[in-house]
């Protein structure tokens, strides 16, 4: 670890790390993994992930630690008594759900992944750690019997990677798709890498000639830069062969390059000499800068043909561009305390605020459902979801789930208008509330002046989380609303049929005590519950009676109580 220290800007606090090392190696001391190695070299192993992320001192202490409360005798709150209340957050954080029933493997799993997300919400290093975790169990699966092994990298592929890909750390996605690809489909895996090792010396000798000749031409007008090949990984050439039916050698980013440059300014620079040298492919520049990706990716794209002809794909961007595209939300911490890449460090994370807002969505949501299996596949949903970028009629740019429609760009404006939305106008025309929307739409919403609520239907209409969550938690409060008066109305009836001031009663200090007495501490839910048939009417009614009673032995001046019982004589 100390190889990566030196190498970041973040300042670690070796005597700790060393005290969390120590503690674990004694709490793990005669334990060994599955491959019969010493179990401290899995929590080092992780570590040094976050290490390589440029992790802080609290990251790297409970990336040692993470294992001790969930495999050893040690409790978390003997961790945070030698560690401070942060790492054992962290360490609390990463720990799965032990020692609680399930009825089924799906609901454990399911709420595994709900505490990992409410805690990474919280304080994004826990899933920072969590990933380093998998990536290291990745690189060891070897050892586990082939049908854990299955399920693990799937696992990988449906949750992780895309988490990682979510939050912008690309290395790491990279590496966990690779890895699970090769457990999946071993002998499709071998199959690629071995196309790509033929021809690797080629495409070296060529993206170096390219690149030699491109850094003349940008040094002649003061642009510098730093110019590299880039690597395909094994997955996504796998998974552009299978989605888009490719052949092996239609690929045309196989063939890529990255140019590093000062700023900005030099980034659009940079294209129009490559534009000047090279010919573009019509459709293929894409401009991340200006519109950067929801994981804060920014970068500018273009496919050109280059030299002898040949397509190569090739991305411009800055160095602060580069870490970030690497990674993500982890790059926090590198620029945190350097202070000549503090500013952008902090829009990192001003931006990766608005870039966990599906988090946020998706946690509301998971508090409505008690289905494990909607709340994995909707999780699944929203981790591979990508998106649409839209404008509202003052120009102001909304970010949405792709196949997105105008109900669902209503609710993200606010939830009133969503409630309130009878059409939409794009680009000026009148469009269907079905209608999907595109890149470069400016969308305006017709609405009522009065709240008419959403129609069911509207559900088959959303794509985003966040406008189906304001939907269904609509008709959940008129549903409430009409339970509780249907409550209101069965409780009445039955005072009356045992001979009782039902007016009086209802707001009574006498109903009041009833009520509590069976629990509820709002009359609102008391209500509901009888309306939902979750009490019975007839053992209120036999409560009221009897207090009522009482009410009538007692020897007491007289009180409400007794105006009822005047009233019902």
């Amino acid at each position: 670890m100390e190889e990566h220290g030196e190498r970041s800007a973040v300042r670690i606090d070796r005597d700790r790390v060393e005290q969390a090392f120590v503690y674990a190696c004694v709490h793990h001391a005669d334990q060994r993994r599955k491959s019969g190695e010493e179990f401290i070299i899995h929590p080092v192993g992780v570590a040094k992930i976050c290490a390589g992320m440029r992790l802080d001192t609290e990251t790297l202490g409970a990336a040692l630690l993470h294992d001790t409360v969930e495999d050893t005798s040690a409790s978390l709150e003997q961790v945070e008594e030698a560690f401070g209340e942060e790492i054992a957050g962290l360490v609390d954080g990463v720990t799965k759900l032990t020692g609680l029933t399930f009825q089924s493997r799906d609901e454990a799993q399911a709420e595994n992944y709900r505490k990992m997300m409410v805690a990474m919400a919280s304080d994004i290093r826990v899933i920072l750690i969590k990933l380093a975790d998998r990536l290291h169990n990745m690189r060891t699966i070897s050892a586990m019997p082939k049908q854990k092994q299955i399920e693990k990298a799937r696992e990988t592929l449906d949750i992780y990677a895309p988490i990682a890909h979510r939050l912008g750390i690309h290395a790491i996605k990279w590496e966990l798709e690779d890895l699970a690809f090769q457990t999946l489909h071993p002998r499709k895996y071998n199959e690629i890498k071995g196309l790509v090792a033929q021809q690797r010396i080629e495409r070296e000798r060529y993206v170096t000639q390219a690149g030699e000749y491109l850094a003349q031409e940008l040094d002649e007008l003061g642009i510098e830069a730093e110019i590299s090949g880039r690597a395909k990984h094994f997955y996504s050439i796998y998974s552009k062969m299978t989605k888009k039916g490719r052949e092996f050698n239609e690929i045309y980013d196989l063939t890529a390059m990255r140019v590093i440059v000062g700023s900005v300014k030099d980034t659009y620079g940079a294209v129009g000499v490559i534009h000047s040298l090279w010919k573009p492919l019509p459709g293929r520049f894409k401009d991340f800068i200006a519109m950067p990706k929801f994981n804060m990716y920014q970068s500018l794209h273009t496919t050109v043909i280059g030299p002898e002809g040949r397509p190569l794909e090739i991305q411009i961007r800055t160095r602060e561009m580069h870490d970030l595209a690497e990674f993500g939300i982890a790059a926090h911490w590198m620029y945190k305390e350097d202070p000549s890449r503090r500013e952008a460090g902090s829009a990192a994370m001003r931006d990766s605020e608005g870039k966990l807002k599906w988090l946020r969505s998706l946690l509301d949501w998971q508090q409505e459902t008690s289905d494990p299996r909607e709340f994995m596949e909707t999780l699944k949903v929203d981790l591979f979801e990508d998106e649409v970028f839209v404008f509202t009629p003052k120009g102001e740019v909304k970010s949405l789930a792709a196949g997105a429609t105008p109900l669902d760009f209503a609710y993200e404006i606010h939830t009133d208008v969503g409630h309130r939305c009878v059409g939409a106008k794009v680009n000026g025309k009148i469009v269907p509330l079905s209608y999907q929307l595109r890149s470069g739409d400016i969308v305006e919403v017709l609405t009522s002046k009065r709240e008419r609520g959403p129609s069911r239907d509207w559900l088959a209409l959303v794509k985003t989380t966040r406008a189906r969550n304001k939907i269904k938690a609509w008709f959940k409060a008129e549903s409430r609303k009409d339970t509780e008066h249907s409550g209101r109305e069965l409780l009445q009836e039955h005072l009356k049929k045992a001979g009782l001031p039902a007016q009086k009663l209802v707001g009574s200090a006498l109903l009041a005590d009833v009520i509590r007495e069976m629990g509820f501490r709002k009359a609102e839910d008391f209500y509901i519950a009888l309306g939902g048939a979750k009490i019975s009417a007839k053992v209120v009614t036999n409560k009221v009676m009897q207090r009522l009673k009482q009410g009538e032995a007692a020897e007491s001046e007289p009180t409400a109580t007794d105006d009822l019982l005047k009233t019902r004589r």
